[in-house]
């Protein structure tokens, strides 16, 4: 995570920004040394099936998947 006080964040800015994108890597902003803000690369929401398409089809599951899982975990 890189650090940058709030002038030289001012002086060189979309240097910073550019340097968030392209390594999706966060920016932490001081004020005197204090973190007071945090830049982030933005990530579009993805739907469960794009997330998984990579996996769908390749995974297959044997048992009674409605079965309770008393055995696994034990009340408290």
């Amino acid at each position: 995570m890189v650090t940058v006080s709030k002038s030289a964040l001012k002086a060189r800015m979309l240097e910073y920004f550019r340097e968030v994108e392209r390594t999706g890597e966060e920016l932490v902003v001081t004020s005197d040394g204090v973190p007071v803000l945090k830049v982030v690369p933005f990530s579009q929401a993805r739907s469960v099936g794009d997330a998984f398409a990579d996996v769908r089809g390749q995974l297959t599951w044997t048992g009674d998947i409605d079965a309770p899982t008393d055995a696994e975990w034990p009340a408290s």
